[in-house]
């Protein structure tokens, strides 16, 4: 059982406690992802799983054992990072074959070990070559494919596409999300893009601040953000927000905005005159004549199957998602509709879910 779990982890650094409270527990074959944005504390929490960065508070745990004081070697884990940090006088085969040579592994050992890795990777044409002979992609399955010959218990990944391409990042999501199915291990990746956590994680950890804003699966995290930060940071194209104040509407809450009336869920737990803050997905707006919201038009981009309305606001930018065909003469006002279940409101005063 590789399970990973941080029982009130905090990192500090001097006087400075950038971290602090850290628990959770990661399960066995489980692919997680710590999300957000530079400086949250998401490379530093993977490092000290890692033993590259000491642990100033609270205990580590990885399969039931304490590691916080063990040496990184000891804690049968493998670590992917940003930079590839492949040797570049060392061909394929060498660089991969490097840690079990450390290690004094048997030849035959080693050569099994690293053909079969070079076979799982589609690698077994390169083994020969040099990195400076390999694409992007390719590097980055060599590094892969030096993790995986140690036949660790936990991966680590430390935003391992960022270096790529958009479309060799889309590959390289699909072949790592395949490979962690294939190989069946306990899966850490840290990331600030939101499309990776979506589309490869179990469970995505999204951190601020040195903090946890909110656990759970992708589906979790994007349908009911636990707050405006997690509702601004999942999602593509950006949501919308529009600040209002409580008001009744014929029995039921509604929130008065600068740019209209919207309607809210009869079962929603607010009072009037409560400021709110609410986000709507432009995936969730309805191009509607008799709307209640208004924006003023600004332009279409086209992105083949569908196409994004982006308009002027009266708290800035709004966006829409609308059928391709759509057509708007230049700052036309235009009326939106939203359904009252696709509406996330949050307290204006605490950024919490209500």
């Amino acid at each position: 059982m590789a399970t990973v779990e941080y029982q009130r982890i905090g990192k500090s650094f001097g006087a400075f406690n950038i971290m602090r409270d850290i628990s959770f527990q990661i399960e066995d074959h489980q692919f997680v992802v710590l999300l957000g944005p530079s400086g949250c504390g998401k490379t530093t929490l993977l490092r000290m799983t890692a033993g590259l960065e000491s642990v100033t508070q609270g205990d580590l745990l990885i399969s039931g054992r304490r590691v916080n004081d063990m040496h990184p070697r000891d804690r049968d884990i493998a670590m992917v990072f940003q930079n590839y940090a492949l040797y570049p006088t060392m061909k394929v085969y060498e660089n991969i074959a490097f840690s079990l040579e450390v290690a004094k592994q048997p030849p035959a050992e080693i050569k099994r070990r690293v053909e079969h890795a070079a076979e799982i990777l589609n690698l077994t044409p390169y083994l020969q070559r040099y990195p400076k002979e390999l694409s992007g992609g390719q590097r980055q399955r060599v590094a892969m494919g030096r993790a995986m010959v140690r036949e660790a218990a936990v991966f680590l990944f430390d935003e391992p596409l960022s270096n790529l391409d958009a479309k060799l990042r889309a590959h390289m999501r699909t072949e790592i999300r395949q490979l962690h199915n294939r190989l069946k291990t306990t899966t850490i990746y840290v990331t600030h893009d939101q499309i990776e956590a979506m589309t490869m994680a179990d469970k995505i950890v999204v951190m601020r601040a040195g903090k946890i804003e909110q656990m759970g699966t992708p589906d979790d995290v994007y349908d009911r953000p636990a707050s405006k930060y997690v509702a601004d940071f999942i999602g593509s194209s950006a949501i919308n927000f529009l600040t209002g104040v409580v008001v009744a509407d014929r029995g039921a809450p509604a929130a008065e905005t600068k740019a209209g009336l919207i309607r809210l869920e009869p079962s929603l737990k607010v009072s009037t005159g409560q400021r709110v803050i609410c986000g709507v997905r432009p995936t969730d707006v309805m191009v509607d004549p008799q709307g209640s919201i208004v924006a003023r038009s600004l332009l279409i981009e086209r992105m083949g199957h569908e196409a994004q309305l982006c308009c002027e606001g009266p708290e800035g930018q709004f966006l829409a998602i609308v059928d391709k065909s759509t057509h708007f003469d230049e700052r036309t006002d235009v009326r939106f509709s939203i359904a009252p279940e696709k509406v996330h409101v949050f307290d204006a005063t605490t950024e919490n879910r209500v």
